[in-house]
C-alpha cells in the first residue's frame, strides 16, 4: 500500500472516529441531564484564573473541588470562618449533586459564622442562609437525598429549637412573626392554603410554596398524624422535613435517623409546643412565652415506643429519653392541675422504670422534689425565692387566661410552703434520743402572695408589661392603675409585622377553655 493511500485511510478512521465520540457524547449528555449528574452551573464571582480553569478542563472539575477542600479544611484549622464561605460557594458550584457538599456548607454558616456575631440580632441572617442552602438549593440539586432532609430537619430542631445557642429566643421570635403572617394566630387553615380562593389566600398560599418549599397538604397530613402541631414554633418543621425525608428514604439507618428527629421532636412539642405572644397596645409583639403541649402525650409516648421496639441499637439511649420524658410529662401535667392524668404517667413511669423514682414517693412528693432539690431542706431563703417564684407563674398564666395552669402553679407553691412548714420543728434520731432543729418560720402564703402580685402590677416598678398587667387586675378584679407619673419612660411604639396577640393552644387542643 502507497504512502498516500495509507494516510487517506488514517483520516477517514479518524473522521469516523470523531463522529463516533460526538454521537455517543450526546447520548452520554441526554442520559447525565436525565439522571440529574450534569455539573455545568458556571462559577459565579470566582477568579478569572479558576473560572478558566474549570471550564477549560471540563471533567477534571473534581480535582479543582478536591483542591478548594483541602484549603477549606485549613482555614477552618485556622478559624477563619469568613473566608470559607465563598471557597464552599465554589465547590457547591462544582459538585452539587453531592450532599455533604451542601450540609457542610450550611453547617458552617448556621454554628461557625453565626456564633462570631457578638451581635444575637445579626445571627439570625447567617442561620437562615444556612437553612435556604439545605432547602433551596440543596434539595433542587439532590430531591431525593436522606441526608439533606435530615439536615434541614435538625436545624430546626437544634439549632431553632434548643437553647444552646444564646440567641435562640431570636431565631424563635423571627420565625414565630414570618409564619404568624401564613398561617394565623391559630389552627392554619388548611383548606385555604391548600386550594386558596381569596386574593389574599392565593398570596399567602403562594410564600409558603414558593419561599418556604412547602406543601400544605403535606404539612395536613403531618399536623393530623402527628398534632395538632404549633407551626409557628420550629419543632413542627423539624417534623415536616423529616417526614418528608422518611419518603425519600432508602436504608434502614437513614430511616432510623430520620425517625429519631422525629420523637426527639415531639418530644421537645409536647413539652414546650405551645406559644404565647404578648402584644402591646400597638400590637407588637412585647413578650415571647412557650409552655408545654400536655394533650400531645399519647402520640410523643408512643413514638418513644416505637423507637424503642425498632432501634436495637440506640435501644438504651432511646429509654433514657423515654424515661426523661415520662418524668416531665408528669411534672407538666401536675402544674396543669390534671392530678389524673399526671397520675397516669407517674405511675407508667414507676412501672416501666423501676429505679426513676423511689418506690414509696407519692406523686406530690415528685413534684414538690423537681422544684426543691436543688434549695436545700433548712434553706429558707431559697425556699421562699421558690414560693414566690411560683406564685409568679400562677399569677402569670392568669393574666393570659389559662386557669388550669395558674391553679397548677398555686397549688405547687402551696405544697412547697407547707412541707417547709411542717418541718419547721425538724426532729431525727440519734439512737433512741430525739433532736429537734428549729427553722426560721416562712411568711404566711397571704403574704408572700400579696407581695409578689404588688411587684408584678405596681404601675411604676412592676416587671409585668402594661398589657399583661392590666389583664391581671381585670382576671382579679382589681381597680385599674392610677395614672404614671410624668417621669415614666414611653412605651416602645415599635411596630414590627407581623404581630402576635396573646393566643393559648390551638383550638382543637383539650387545653383550650
Amino acid at each position: 500500500m502507497s504512502g498516500r493511500l495509507f494516510k487517506a485511510l488514517l483520516v477517514a478512521l479518524m473522521a469516523v472516529a470523531l463522529w463516533a465520540a460526538s454521537v455517543s457524547q450526546d447520548v452520554l449528555n441526554r442520559d447525565r441531564e436525565t439522571l440529574g449528574l450534569t455539573r455545568a452551573t458556571p462559577l459565579e464571582n470566582a477568579p478569572p484564573v479558576l473560572a478558566f480553569t474549570t471550564v477549560a478542563l471540563g471533567g477534571f472539575r473534581g480535582l479543582i473541588a478536591n483542591a478548594l477542600w483541602i484549603r477549606m479544611d485549613e482555614l477552618q484549622q485556622e478559624g477563619k470562618y469568613f473566608e470559607m464561605v465563598q471557597l464552599a460557594d465554589w465547590i457547591s458550584k462544582l459538585q452539587p449533586t453531592v450532599a455533604q457538599v451542601w450540609v457542610h456548607l450550611a453547617w458552617n454558616m448556621s454554628y461557625n459564622v453565626s456564633v462570631q456575631i457578638p451581635d444575637l440580632a445579626q445571627r439570625w441572617p447567617w442561620v437562615r442562609r444556612g437553612i435556604e442552602l439545605l432547602r433551596d438549593e440543596g434539595l433542587r440539586y439532590n430531591p431525593h437525598d436522606p441526608l439533606i432532609y435530615r439536615e434541614l430537619a435538625w436545624h430546626f430542631q437544634h439549632k431553632m429549637g434548643a437553647d444552646l445557642d444564646d440567641a435562640h429566643w431570636v431565631y424563635k421570635r423571627q420565625w414565630a412573626y414570618e409564619m404568624s403572617y401564613l398561617l394565623g394566630d391559630g389552627p392554619p387553615d388548611w383548606n385555604a392554603l391548600s386550594s386558596p380562593a381569596t386574593a389574599e389566600q392565593k398570596e399567602k398560599s403562594g410564600i409558603l410554596r414558593e419561599v418556604y418549599k412547602m406543601d400544605p397538604a403535606f404539612m395536613k397530613r403531618v399536623d393530623q398524624e402527628y398534632g395538632p402541631l404549633e407551626w409557628r414554633l420550629p419543632e413542627a418543621h423539624a417534623i415536616y422535613w423529616a417526614m418528608l425525608g422518611l419518603e425519600n428514604a432508602k436504608t434502614r439507618e437513614q430511616l432510623i435517623q430520620l425517625r429519631r428527629v422525629i420523637y426527639q421532636s415531639m418530644h421537645l412539642a409536647c413539652i414546650r409546643g405551645r406559644l404565647l405572644g404578648i402584644a402591646g397596645p400597638d400590637q407588637a409583639m412585647k413578650r415571647f412565652e412557650i409552655g408545654p403541649r400536655v394533650d400531645l402525650a399519647d402520640k410523643t409516648d408512643k413514638a418513644y415506643e416505637d423507637m424503642i421496639r425498632d432501634d436495637t441499637e440506640m435501644r438504651e439511649n432511646i429509654q433514657t429519653g423515654h424515661k426523661n420524658f415520662l418524668r416531665e410529662i408528669s411534672w407538666a401535667l401536675y402544674t396543669h392541675n390534671r392530678i389524673t392524668d399526671s397520675e397516669k404517667w407517674f405511675n407508667k413511669l414507676r412501672t416501666t422504670y423501676t429505679n426513676a423514682v423511689p418506690a414509696q414517693m407519692t406523686l406530690d412528693e415528685y413534684a414538690v422534689s423537681r422544684v426543691s432539690e436543688y434549695a436545700g431542706e433548712t434553706s429558707r431563703n431559697k425556699t421562699t425565692l421558690m414560693v414566690e417564684g411560683l406564685m409568679q407563674r400562677s399569677f402569670f398564666y392568669t393574666a393570659v387566661g389559662d386557669a388550669d395552669q395558674a391553679e397548677g402553679y398555686l397549688r405547687l407553691a402551696q405544697k412547697i410552703w407547707q412541707v417547709y412548714t411542717r418541718d419547721t420543728e425538724f426532729r431525727t434520731m440519734r439512737g433512741n434520743e430525739k433532736v429537734r432543729v428549729d427553722r426560721t418560720d416562712l411568711d404566711p402564703l397571704p403574704v408572700i402572695r400579696q407581695r409578689v402580685l404588688d411587684q408584678m402590677i405596681d404601675p411604676e416598678k412592676g416587671f409585668l408589661d402594661d398589657t399583661l398587667a392590666l389583664q391581671l387586675r381585670t382576671a382579679l378584679n382589681l381597680p385599674p392603675p392610677p395614672p404614671r407619673s410624668t417621669n415614666a419612660a414611653p412605651a416602645n411604639s415599635t411596630n414590627p409585622p407581623p404581630a402576635l396577640r396573646a393566643t393559648n393552644t390551638p383550638a382543637t387542643s383539650p387545653l383550650q377553655r
